[in-house]
């Protein structure tokens, strides 16, 4: 369980979704699962840097099941989401410097100037982009 507080750590606050699919963000997840929890146990706390999942860690075994399956499938699906994103900018890598280097990376900038340059990209890129579900 500690394991999965620390990984759900990085999504609270943020707004995180697996690539292509329509879900709700993972920090919407975690609210949405732990609601009864929170409000239990973290009603005075006030949310950003990680005080919610602090308060949370606090109470670990007192959660709900229906909290530790939020938390633990969160924690899945942003493992899942960081393996996608490893995956494409490892075999993007190439691509992104020839066609990207000038781009800020951040808020999908990337991805909006690999998509300009499709007619461009490697296979393996192209390969790679619809493995994640950006095809």
């Amino acid at each position: 369980m500690r394991r999965t507080m620390i990984a759900v750590g990085l999504l609270l606050g943020m707004q995180v979704s697996v690539v292509g699919a329509a879900q709700p963000t993972l920090a919407q997840q975690v609210v949405e699962g732990c609601k009864t929890d929170l409000e239990s146990y973290c009603k005075g706390v006030t949310p950003g840097e990680g005080r919610l999942l602090a308060c949370l860690y606090a109470y670990e075994d007192k959660l709900s099941s229906r909290c530790d399956y939020a938390l633990y499938d969160a924690a899945t699906r942003l493992d899942h989401a960081v393996t996608a994103l490893a995956h494409g900018a490892t075999e993007c890598k190439a691509d992104i410097a020839k066609h990207c280097s000038a781009v800020k990376a951040g808020e999908g900038r990337i991805l909006d100037c690999l998509q300009k340059h499709e007619a461009e990209l490697s296979k393996r890129c192209k390969q790679a982009k619809k493995d994640i579900g950006l095809d």
